[in-house]
C-alpha cells in the first residue's frame, strides 16, 4: 500500500502522464482526471492510443532482441511509470532468469506502486530508485548498488524524453547517462513525435490541462539522440515497423503511428 509520504505527494486534481498512458494502455491505476483528459484526447486524436499500445509492445521487442540476440543481462529503465503487463523486468527475465533490472523514477505515482516492480527470479534481481533523469551521474551512481557498470547495460528511455523541454538539453543527459555505461551498452528510445496535425493537437491539448507538459519531437531529432552510436537495423522508424513480431499484430501495428523508436549499440570492444 502506498505510504503516508506517498498519499500527501500525489495530486489528484490534475492530470498525470503515467496514470494517463496507464489508462491509454489499459491499466487501472488512474483517476477520473486522468480517463478525462484521455477521453477528450480521444476525441481529438484517437491514434494516440495506438501510440500507447505499439510502444508498450517495442519494449517487449527490444528487451527480447537485447537479451537473446545481443547476450545482455542488465537494463537499467529510466522513467519507467506505472507498471503494466509486460514490464521490462518481466520480459527480460522471461528469456533470461538471471537478468538484472533498475527502474528509475522520481514520481510520487510509481513509488506508491514500486512494490509491483520489485519482484524477480531467484537468479536475478529487481531493484527501483526514487531518482530524477535531471542528474544522471547520481542515477549511475546508485544504479551501481545493483548493476555491475562494467558490463553492457540496455539503457530504456520510453517515452520520456518528451517531459524535457529543451531539445539540447534532453540531448545532453542521454549522453551522460550513455558515457557512464561500458561499450556493448544499448540505448533504447521511443517517442511520440510531430509527424501528424492530430499529433500535435493531442500534445497542445494535454499540455493545456495542467499535466506536467510533454513535447512531441520532428521524427529528426529522435535521430539525435542516437548521435556517436552504431543504430540496429532497421534505424529509427514508426515503433510497429521496428522488428515486427506477428505476435504484435492488431490495433496500430500496420498504420502511420506518431511514434518513433530506435536502438544504438555504444561502439568498443
Amino acid at each position: 500500500m502506498p505510504d503516508g509520504r506517498s498519499r500527501v505527494r500525489i495530486d489528484t486534481s490534475k492530470p498525470h502522464s503515467a496514470r494517463f498512458w496507464n489508462y491509454f494502455v489499459g491499466g487501472k491505476d488512474n483517476y477520473e482526471v486522468d480517463r478525462e483528459i484521455g477521453d477528450q484526447i480521444k476525441t481529438i486524436f484517437p491514434g494516440l492510443v495506438d501510440v500507447a499500445v505499439t510502444s508498450r509492445r517495442f519494449l517487449g521487442r527490444a528487451v527480447r532482441y537485447l537479451a537473446v540476440e545481443q547476450g545482455v543481462r542488465q537494463f537499467l529503465d529510466v522513467g519507467t511509470g506505472l507498471p503494466t503487463a509486460d514490464n521490462t523486468h518481466e520480459v527480460a527475465q522471461r528469456v533470461a532468469p538471471d537478468a538484472r533490472i533498475v527502474y528509475v523514477d522520481n514520481d510520487p505515482i510509481v513509488l506508491a506502486h514500486a512494490h509491483a516492480l520489485l519482484t524477480s527470479t531467484p537468479e536475478g534481481r529487481t531493484a527501483y530508485l526514487d531518482a530524477d533523469l535531471y542528474d544522471p551521474e547520481a542515477v549511475l551512481t546508485a544504479a551501481a548498488g545493483t548493476l555491475d557498470l562494467s558490463r553492457p547495460v540496455g539503457l530504456m528511455i520510453l517515452n520520456t524524453l518528451g517531459h524535457v523541454a529543451d531539445y539540447e538539453q534532453a540531448r545532453a543527459l542521454v549522453r551522460q547517462l550513455m558515457a557512464g555505461l561500458p561499450a556493448g551498452s544499448h540505448l533504447v528510445i521511443s517517442d511520440s513525435t510531430a509527424t501528424s496535425e492530430g499529433m500535435i493537437a493531442a500534445s497542445e491539448a494535454y499540455n493545456a490541462s495542467g499535466a506536467v507538459p510533454y513535447h512531441v519531437r520532428p521524427v529528426a531529432e529522435i535521430a539525435g539522440f542516437f548521435e556517436g552510436l552504431e543504430l540496429v537495423e532497421p534505424g529509427v522508424v514508426r515503433v510497429p515497423e521496428w522488428r515486427p513480431d506477428p505476435a504484435d499484430a492488431g490495433a496500430g501495428d500496420a498504420g502511420a503511428v506518431d511514434a518513433y523508436c530506435g536502438v544504438g549499440r555504444k561502439p568498443g570492444t
